[in-house]
């Protein structure tokens, strides 16, 4: 049987990269005690590893395909394929950046200010390069963790270190001089496994439904009963992907209608189809959108 060897990055990415696939319909079960979990698809193989390591892991074709962050891929400068970038929503979660941080009170206002100075990061080579492209001379080394700390024990000019909304790094005294880098996860092929049919099609596959549960993280089903008197009106204030599906229901004067719409809608949405003659209304969640 053909099996296609799937990476699954470890670490932050763990949870919510299980969940997703969850969503898009494989359960992925994760022992403490080994390396492979297990998925109720016998055309897949996992094998968990560091997201850091991973587009190298499928470069070299130990993997065929994995889920790793956009920052590692392009600190190794892997050559992979990217299949898809699962960004999600930003009403459900935000990107995370790397950012450039030095302590509140410190006179450096933008990266020139850094000129000859000390800087640590996880990633070196992009920090490298970023400073390189604006022309500025620093030291980068390399931070074995507790990166933060680093720049408020005074051991660094400045870190480069990865937020989601920085308020952490405001709460510790540190404040953003500047974003060096937006990352989301991807999900990435072999060059060689890409140029198989078969692998190409379960990895396209894969990227499909992983995109449609996605789409659907910030989204949820709405169905209701509408008076065909007031349908008009309701029409009228309910959104939809394209347009809502309507069902006639045995009492002929009556109609089913359901959509989909953003969750955030949902509570200022409800009240107006009440006082719009709607009843009978249920909100439901969505595990894809595709």
């Amino acid at each position: 049987m053909k099996c296609l060897k799937l990476g699954i990055p470890t670490g932050s990415l763990e949870k919510s990269t299980i969940e997703l696939f969850r969503k898009a319909g494989w359960n992925i079960n994760v022992s403490s005690r080994s390396f492979f979990p297990q998925i109720d698809d016998e055309e897949i193989r996992c094998t968990m590893a560091r997201p850091q390591e991973m587009s190298k892991f499928v470069e070299i074709g130990t993997l065929d395909a994995a889920i790793t962050g956009r920052d590692w891929i392009l600190e190794n400068e892997s050559k992979v394929v990217i299949v898809e970038d699962l960004v999600y929503s930003k009403e459900t979660r935000q990107p995370a950046r790397w950012v450039l941080i030095v302590p509140e009170n410190s006179p450096v206002q933008k990266p020139e200010d850094l000129e000859g100075k000390k800087v640590y990061t996880e990633l070196v080579n992009f920090t490298k390069k970023y400073f390189a492209q604006k022309g500025i001379n620093v030291t980068v080394e390399f931070s074995w963790g507790a990166t933060e700390a680093k720049v408020l024990e005074g051991l660094a000019d400045a870190v480069v270190d990865v937020t989601e909304t920085g308020a952490t790094l405001r709460a510790n005294g540190l404040r953003i001089v500047d974003e060096v880098l937006v990352t989301y996860p991807q999900l990435i092929a072999n060059v060689e496994a890409w140029e198989d049919h078969w692998k190409r099609s379960k990895i396209q596959a894969i990227a499909r439904l992983l995109k449609g549960a996605l789409q659907a993280s910030s989204m949820v089903g709405l169905k209701m009963n509408v008076p065909k008197s007031c349908l008009k009106k309701i029409m009228e204030i309910l959104p939809s992907i394209t347009a809502p599906t309507i069902a006639d229901l045995y009492n002929k004067e009556w109609v089913a209608v359901e959509t989909v719409i953003s969750e955030k809608k949902v509570r200022e949405l409800i009240p107006q189809l009440i006082e719009a003659g709607a009843v009978g209304i249920i909100e439901y969640p969505l595990n894809k959108v595709i």
